[in-house]
């Protein structure tokens, strides 16, 4: 069974009991709009309580506010009780919902209008009580009602304004957008969850750039990312990036990002040159140029800050944080030895590193040369000899009479630097350059 299956299913049977069932929000817009819904909801006048009677394996995921979570053969559909919302002093929840057997209640309390439509799964007659028809075909994100408003109940909702815009190429309508302008710097008092969660949506959906340049032109982004914004004006060598500024070399990046590509590869491409603003120096004459002295390293640490702040996995800040570290190591690879760009290809998602340095490429100078060579590389270069299985290990360290310790990691890492040169393959002769070197030591030391 499919969500859309599982959503009418739902619905007959709360009709069935007397109730008003209508697919709500999201899903009615995008099937307006000719879209595959993500997934479907159903708004009803059923409390919650009693949709629980009706479907005895549904799971109360927020009864307080009159939603319940109905789960079959593998879909799943949330089913929300017409309600008002009475104040939201913490810009987030409301203070109290009061049920309602109105639809029309219902919608009003709602962000958007295109996100208030409501439609009858056995006529497919949409309900439209905000004008969201009418700013569907308008391509305008309007909020229902007042907007100053509407993003006092939930400040998160003025983000959510600029990843729709972005998602669907619409304008946003001139007083919702005043109000966003009026309210954005309170958008902090969201969660830095929620706040991340609605900012790799708006990197991840197809239309970043977009995103990015309504976050910055609505006030929001000193408030979100002020490390971003500081991008804007800080020039760069014209010969290494003729298209601009740190800011117009990122959008020009951003903008190349397809629908649905990895959060992490996202967020690294957003973050790739965040160490540039701290570090700039300007050229000091006509032979000098600018430059960003350590700027990888400063950068490094603060997308870790910044991921750290945002309350990214431990795993997807380790990630984002190597695809900062190492984007310029791609300049030197064609002079690398063998193993070192064997353990630089080994990196964990190395295709995310070599995307983000194939956009870095196109978004500037536009040479692939040294991309080219790592496909090449990762081609002809069988998975074997990338990885090879270990000559030695500490154990044979320690047959040959060696105490554990420091030393131990130094000498392992300096056989496996042999192996992938290709100058040692087999245990013996991993043994016997180990000889060697303790002998050499030896030596020097009774010198």
């Amino acid at each position: 069974m499919n969500a859309r299956e599982l959503a009418d299913k739902i619905a007959r049977t709360l009709r069935e009991a007397g109730h008003q069932a209508y697919l709500v929000g999201g899903c009615v817009r995008d099937l307006e709009l000719g879209r595959e819904p993500v997934d479907y909801d159903i708004s009803t006048d059923a409390r919650p309580e009693r949709v629980q009677e009706l479907f005895p394996d549904s799971l109360a995921i927020g009864a307080q506010f009159g939603v319940i979570l109905v789960v079959e053969d593998g879909a799943q559909v949330e089913v929300a009780t017409f309600r008002s919302d009475v104040g939201y002093s913490d810009g987030r929840h409301p203070d109290s919902v009061v049920f309602t057997p109105s639809a029309k209640e219902d919608v009003l309390r709602r962000d958007f209008t295109i996100n208030g439509l409501l439609l009858d799964p056995r006529t497919n007659e949409v309900l439209d009580y905000v004008g969201g028809r009418a700013d569907l075909g308008a391509h305008i994100i309007r909020a229902i009602g007042d907007p100053e408003r509407r993003f006092e109940e939930d400040k998160l909702r003025m983000v959510r304004a600029v990843r729709f815009a972005a998602r669907f190429n619409f304008a946003i309508e001139p007083e919702t957008a005043a109000a966003i302008r009026r309210l954005a710097p309170e958008i902090l008092v969201v969660s830095a969850e929620r706040l991340r969660d609605e900012l790799t949506k708006i990197l991840t959906e197809g239309a970043a750039r977009r995103g990015f340049e309504l976050l910055d032109e609505l006030g929001l982004l000193p408030h979100v990312l002020p490390e971003i914004a500081r991008m804007k004006g800080v020039e760069q060598p014209p010969q290494f990036h003729p298209e601009g500024d740190v800011w117009i070399h990122t959008l020009l990046m951003l903008e190349m990002l397809p629908a649905g590509v990895s959060p992490t590869l996202a967020w690294g491409v957003l973050l790739h040159d965040v160490g540039k603003p701290p570090t700039f120096t300007p050229s000091p004459g006509p032979e000098g140029r600018i430059r960003f002295d350590n700027h990888v390293d400063v950068g490094t640490k603060m997308a870790e800050v910044i991921c750290r702040r945002l309350r990214f996995s431990n795993e997807q800040t380790d990630q984002i944080a190597l695809l900062v570290a190492n984007h310029l190591r791609f300049k030197d690879v064609p002079q690398m030895r063998q193993s070192t760009l064997k353990r630089f290809v080994r990196l964990p998602h190395f295709e995310e590193h070599l995307e983000l340095h194939r956009l870095d490429c196109l978004s500037s100078h536009r040479n692939l040369e040294n991309y080219e060579f790592v496909r090449r590389f990762l081609a002809e270069t069988p998975p074997a000899e990338v990885r090879p299985a270990r000559l030695i290990s500490g154990d044979d360290l320690i047959a040959l009479g060696l105490k554990p310790g420091p030393e131990f990691k130094e000498m392992l890492r300096a056989i496996e630097d042999a192996q992938l040169e290709g100058t040692i393959k087999t245990p013996d002769e991993a043994l016997a350059r180990l000889r060697q070197a303790i002998a050499d030591k030896s030596k020097t030391a009774t010198k």
